[in-house]
């Protein structure tokens, strides 16, 4: 089940929140997200429930036996392999074997596996483990990031068990952020698909023209679907009395990669950071030393996507350059003056962007293609029948992602609300924007999330 579906809107939401409002004990509060979140979970791929399961078992013995235990590390490595080894069975044993066996891929699996091991590498280091394994099951299970994430720490999200509020104010604000977020799906990232479709279908008869606006257009799409799914999930959790972590910082305004990352799927930034990039070594041992971590941790960030060499590619483009950057003082030169940081900009963008095509492209092959027509290519009449085709709609929602990719929205919440009837004119203006997604919804049909599919 995905947040953008007639079931979730009109049925699963409202019946669960309804029912949670009228149940008063945190611990029974607590006991009903559970269940909710695992029927959330069976309703999207009911298959997923005992890969799931086995991830919370595993967490639990793990956090258990390595809370009791003096010799911690031979423990931490056998339970951090059998997560490894279950993430391996289900998504990348084609990819390394070569052996053609389709085994279903669960949902989020790679979200929900990242969390378990965070907290059982969090136990290892002396954090407490569960105190019940329920709290466990709904921390890898929480409805409202069990599929995309964003992925949060089991000590943050453990406190909000024990003591948390909610008001009809945070309820509305989190309905609020819940319909922003709706509205990048289906307004702008809905809108500009086609076009990124119209690209990468066409194949030798790409011309110039078509090929950068398909590259430019996914990477407005992919980062209005995946932060839209973010702003859901924070929205809905803020409906539960939940804090979730913060996703994204308006990465496209960034003056480098370096940048870029730690404004880019934030939660999965840090996750590679403190668990992986730091135990390596990180930035203390030398700049080549420093480098190979990048490179390391970047073409594993890559991997993590996905079993195919389009991903290890696009997380070795972005190591490459994170790499080089730490050679040169980009960030010293950026901060130099505004001609610049602007300058560090059109950079980072063109490196995002040439990246993001290889990201979307379903083989090397597709995106050389690709490549070749951005940089050679003529004009062709299929490019131009194609373009001739984009509607307008298309347009104007590729605009309005570049507009709003700045921080500008931000700015004119900020000043709406500090007008006399500005907060209620916010919500009025949330309301017609949901009713305007519904309908774009109805009529152009269900679209999945991109980051869904990992």
């Amino acid at each position: 089940m995905a947040f953008n579906t007639a079931a979730f809107l009109s049925f699963f939401f409202p019946v669960f929140f309804l029912t949670y409002a009228a149940i008063f004990n945190l611990r029974a509060r607590n006991g009903f997200l559970v269940l909710a979140s695992l029927l959330f979970y069976a309703c999207g791929q009911w298959q997923g429930i005992p890969c799931l399961a086995v991830s919370m078992i595993l967490s639990w013995a793990g956090g258990k036996i390595l809370s009791r235990t003096a010799s911690k590390k031979p423990v931490l490595a056998i339970f951090l392999a059998m997560h490894l080894i279950m993430l391996g069975a289900f998504k990348y044993l084609n990819f390394f074997t070569g052996i053609d066996i389709q085994l279903p891929l669960p949902v989020g699996i790679s979200f929900f596996t990242f969390k378990a091991m965070s907290y059982t590498i969090d136990v290892y280091r002396g954090g407490p483990p569960a105190k019940r394994f329920s709290d466990l099951m709904l921390y890898l299970s929480f409805f409202p990031q069990a599929v995309s994430g964003p992925i949060s720490r089991f000590d943050q999200f453990a406190s909000q068990l024990e003591a948390r509020t909610t008001s009809s104010e945070q309820t509305a604000k989190g309905l609020r952020r819940f319909t922003a977020g709706f509205a990048k799906k289906v307004l702008i990232a809905g809108l500009v698909a086609p076009m990124v479709s119209s690209a990468f279908t066409l194949g030798s008869e790409l011309d110039f023209r078509l090929a950068w606006i398909g590259a430019i257009a996914y990477t407005i799409q992919i980062y209005f679907d995946f932060s839209g799914y973010s702003d859901m999930a924070i929205g809905l959790g803020n409906v539960l009395g939940f804090h979730t972590p913060e996703n994204f910082e308006y990465p496209y305004v960034s003056a480098s990669i370096t940048e870029f990352w730690r404004r880019w799927h934030k939660s999965l930034s840090s996750w590679f950071r403190d668990y992986l990039y730091i135990p390596l070594g990180g930035g203390r041992c030398g700049t080549p030393r420093k480098c190979i971590n990048k490179a390391v941790v970047f073409l594993l960030c890559g991997l993590w996507h996905g079993a195919n060499w389009t991903f290890v590619i696009w997380g070795a483009w972005h190591g490459l350059f994170s790499a080089l950057e730490s050679v040169i003082p980009v960030r010293q030169w950026t901060e130099s003056s505004r001609f610049a940081r602007t300058a560090g900009r059109i950079y980072t963008l063109l490196v995002v962007c040439l990246g993001f095509v290889v990201f979307r492209a379903a083989s090397i092959g597709e995106a050389f293609t690709i490549y070749r027509a951005m940089f050679t290519g003529g004009i062709t009449a299929a490019s131009t029948l194609a373009l001739e085709r984009i509607a307008p709609a298309a347009w104007l929602a590729l605009a309005a992602g570049v507009i709003g990719s700045t921080p500008i929205g931000p700015w004119l919440k900020k000043r709406l609300e500090s007008l006399p009837g500005g907060e209620a004119a916010a919500f009025t203006a949330a309301a017609i924007m949901f009713g305007v997604c519904l309908l774009s919804m109805a009529g152009s049909g269900f679209q999945p999330f991109i980051y869904a599919q990992f």
